[in-house]
């Protein structure tokens, strides 16, 4: 049952302007390429995407995932940046004081990686310029061709606060970076230690285990005796070539065929030196020969035995993956000596086995694609145990929510099981790790209030920092941290943090780390939202190499940015990865044609925003049905935003604006329209009122088309800064039901005409019962979407419906050939008919089904079942055709 007042909706009507004496004219078509840009510009200008710290409104807050500087608009970025953008536009249209803050990464290894190809083609190195100039250098080419994305996102729409922009390199943020270290250094948070590091040959850093992908390659496995005469054993190994810098063989200490060994020490092959056979309960005596050459130098399991052991630990490699021993193989590429190696022990018969193809997982630089090469190196480190349980504890607690919650799993096995972090990087660009040495050894970390000591023999670390360690301060430090700024007070804790599920580990665990340890145990965030990858329509990765990845700018071009962002919207299930092809764009773009032209027609048959909606006693059922089913879906649109289930939100916003408003409501109010009066009038302003909301619902996914309609629609200034619709909480039960009874009868009735073969406009000549029925108000409208004709002289029923309470007579005579049809309809009826023998025969034969696959019984099965429904189908054509 509806309520007894006017259908209102709070925040609607009182805030709606008069509308124009003289509606500006629309354009025939809706052209993209005519609005965005303006669009956008005017918004910037009129400042409504900054945001006011001195604003008593409550705030709302969400800081981009910093593209790298390197970088340009992609799939991915349009992705994640168009829900950010609709979190944040309806945000502001609730009222809230929302900020989205831009900014770009500087990408270390990336941005280094660019300069030193353009410095390669001018035939010069980084050494060649030297460190102060190469860094000048780099700031150079950033300001020529950094921060494209930052353009390509105004084309998308970001409603980002521009005058916030941070940059991680920004002497702000470069503050808040040296601080941090400084806190962490002092609580002994950070220090300085030779580990087994990830080293890349080609970028010439250390590179953390997260950035070092693993992919199956073509290797060999060789078998090598070690020792001589009786005291010998054999190991097998992948990387031949270290064998140069072992300094020890282990064995599992209760291994009976090696007890007589251990403690020996054994020739190392191809070298003038001895090692040691060590017991280490590491082994596992089952696996190949339970024997295993220890590198402590080049291999983290093996630098783990070192250490137990007191054993040596020998560099066999340059930085660049040479080979630095003395010796025949000094001078070597590491793949090189592999093989000069093994042709070494195999001359001397040390090979007693080879493998080749050996497939087993190698790791890979994520950047570069060079093989990475574990090496033993002096770096700076930070000691995550207790700020890995700080970042566990405020998701376990309720601080922080990830979402969807089924990815808290693999968001604890990473904080729960994380190792110490390796921060420095041997690059120019970058933070420069704020550490001096002494001529005494003296090592001093500096603040960035503090001066560093001079003298001679004081130098700087030449180490810069990780690029995830100034990303990992972003909540924060984009705010103006350390200071105590308004925009810090006011802004932090950040709202939501949106971004890739295959991030959590390289950026959303690091910035919960970072937050809770200097922002006083206060999270960076309270909602973690994760989104899953696009992919092709196909369901594959995109990539360069497949030849599917896509410009998202080519589609905008073509399409427009709001179709472009409507497709990715309708695409978003939390965590799950989203398929994307061109024809979905062009559904998108057909949805914001089909929005433009209902709207347009909608005001040039005088829908209207202006006055009060009228007493309820004056709304028709059709009327009353619509503006249900409008609260219904503002209350669905809450929901689902709130739950950031984006692609019900979209689904549910396409099919109330399509079918339900444009499909039904205008075509069921077309002949009150066309009659004129009062009742015109009335139902003028329902539409009026419920394009007004439904572009308003419709604005933070597909901005601009909504946008241009909005404004026209009602005079008003922007759609941008308009209210977030509200649910009333009107509800017609009633006017719902006697509307879906005339959605029954017009869909019932135009399938019947499909199937005898009648034109979409046809007019046919037919009576309706529906005197006494909740039909009767509607029989003209009925009949307009039917195409039905009153019966007249001569009227013959050649075929009757009963549906929905109503009885549908029609006259099809003259309309159709008819025994062309029944000739057809007959013929259609023998083919299913005998295919339905078919099965019936094959699913009848047992000796048939005891030696058919499961898949293939099903599938006759499914034969079967259609047969039926076409036989059904076809036999009630045929009943309904005229009699001859």
């Amino acid at each position: 049952m509806h309520d007894c007042d006017a259908p209102k909706l709070s925040g609607v009507t009182e805030n709606a302007a008069q509308q124009p004496a003289s509606i500006p004219e629309l354009p025939t078509q809706y052209a993209p390429a005519d609005v965005e840009g303006k669009l956008y510009e005017r918004w910037v200008e009129r400042g409504y995407f900054t945001a006011d710290p001195e604003s008593e409104k409550p705030p709302y807050t969400i800081v981009i995932p910093p593209p790298n500087v390197t970088g340009s608009l992609h799939l991915g970025h349009a992705f994640q940046h168009t829900l950010m953008d609709a979190l944040t536009r309806r945000k502001r249209m609730q009222g809230y004081e929302a900020l989205w803050l831009p900014g770009m990464d500087h990408a270390g290894i990336a941005t280094q990686n660019k300069v030193e190809q353009q410095l390669g083609e001018e035939g010069k190195s980084r050494h060649d310029l030297g460190r102060e100039a190469f860094v000048e250098r780099v700031w150079q080419w950033k300001e020529e061709y950094g921060g494209k994305i930052l353009g390509q996102m105004r084309r998308l729409g970001d409603g980002v606060d521009w005058s916030r922009e941070r940059f991680t390199m920004d002497e702000g943020l470069s503050a808040a970076v040296q601080t941090v270290f400084k806190k962490m250094y002092d609580d002994e948070l950070i220090y300085r230690a030779e580990r087994i590091i990830n080293w890349c040959p080609r970028c010439l850093t250390a590179i953390s285990d997260i950035e070092v992908d693993y992919q199956d390659d073509d290797g060999e496995l060789v078998s090598i005796t070690y020792g001589e005469g009786e005291e010998t054993l054999v190991v097998a190994t992948t990387r031949a070539e270290t064998m140069l810098g072992d300094t020890a063989v282990a064995v599992h200490p209760d291994d009976a065929r090696y007890t007589h060994l251990i403690g020996k020490r054994i020739k190392l092959p191809l070298t003038d030196r001895t090692i040691p056979v060590v017991a280490d309960h590491h082994v596992d005596p089952e696996f190949g020969t339970g024997a295993v050459k220890v590198t402590p130098a080049h291999d983290p399991n093996d630098f783990a035995i070192g250490q137990r052991h007191g054993l040596e630990s020998m560099n066999v490699m340059d930085e660049r993956g040479v080979i630095t021993v003395a010796g025949p193989f000094e001078g070597l590429d590491r793949f090189e000596a592999r093989s000069a190696i093994v042709g070494a022990l195999r001359g001397q018969g040390r090979i007693v086995a080879e493998k080749r193809p050996y497939v087993h997982s190698v790791g890979h630089c994520s950047r570069c694609r060079t093989t990475v090469e574990p090496r033993l190196s002096l770096q700076w480190w930070v000691k995550v145990e207790t700020l890995a349980k700080a970042a566990g504890d405020a998701v376990r607690d309720g601080r922080v929510a990830i979402h969807p919650k089924e990815m808290e799993k693999r968001y604890f096995d990473w904080v729960d099981n994380l190792n110490d972090w390796c921060i420095s990087r041997q690059l120019w660009w970058g933070h420069r790790i704020p550490v001096w040495y002494g001529p005494a050894g003296e090592v001093v970390c500096v603040g960035p209030d503090e001066q560093p000591p001079t003298g001679e023999g004081w130098t700087q670390d030449n180490d810069v920092l990780d690029t995830w360690f100034s990303s990992g301060l972003w909540p924060f430090s984009t705010l103006g941290w350390p200071e105590e700024t308004p925009d810090l007070k006011k802004f932090y804790p950040t709202d939501v943090l949106l971004t890739g599920h295959d991030i959590i580990f390289f950026w959303v665990a690091r910035m919960m780390m970072f937050g809770l340890y200097v922002m006083d145990g206060e999270a960076p965030f309270k909602t973690i939202a994760l989104t899953g990858l696009v992919r092709d329509e196909r369901g594959k990765k995109m990539s360069k190499s497949f030849g599917n990845v896509v410009d998202p700018l080519d589609w905008m071009d073509t399409y427009g940015s709001d179709a472009v962002r409507f497709t990715l919207a309708k695409g978003a299930n939390p965590g799950t990865d989203v398929p994307i092809g061109e024809d979905w764009v062009q559904a998108s773009r057909n949805f914001a044609n089909k929005i433009w032209n209902a709207t347009r027609f909608a005001m040039m048959n005088g829908a209207t925003v202006e006055g009060e909606l009228p007493p309820v006693e004056q709304l028709s059922a059709t009327d009353r049905w619509i503006l249900s089913r409008l609260n219904k879906t503002v209350a669905d649109a809450d929901a689902f935003y709130e739950d950031f289930q984006f692609a019900k939100l979209s689904d549910a916003l396409y099919h109330f604006a399509w079918d339900e408003v444009f499909d039904w409501y205008v075509e069921l109010s077309k002949t009150t329209f066309f009659a004129g009066g009062e009742q015109a009038k009335v139902s003028a302003r329902v539409l009026g009122e419920v394009l007004d909301v439904t572009l308003r619902l419709l604005h933070p996914i597909v901005p601009f088309v909504t946008e241009q309609l909005w404004t026209t629609l009602t005079g008003q200034e922007s759609v941008v800064v308009a209210d977030w619709p509200q649910d009333s909480g009107f509800r017609d039960a009633a006017a719902e039901k006697e509307i879906e009874l005339v959605q029954q009868v017009v869909t019932e009735v135009r399938r019947f005409r499909s199937d005898q073969g009648l034109q979409p406009g046809q007019k046919v000549p037919a009576e309706l019962t529906v005197t006494g029925t909740v039909l009767a108000p509607h029989e003209a409208a009925i009949r307009q979407l039917l195409r039905l004709q009153p019966a007249g002289d001569g009227f013959h029923a050649t075929a009757t419906l009963p549906v929905a309470g109503a009885t549908v007579a029609l006259d099809l005579s003259g309309t159709i050939d008819v025994e062309a049809e029944r000739k057809r309809l007959t013929k259609d009826l023998g083919a299913a008919e005998k295919e339905k023998a078919q099965a019936n025969g094959k699913l009848g034969n047992e000796a048939f089904l005891a030696k058919a696959p499961d898949n293939v019984v099903d599938k006759i099965r499914g034969r079967l079942a259609k047969a039926d429904a076409d036989i059904e189908r076809i036999s009630a054509q045929l009943a309904n055709l005229p009699k001859g």
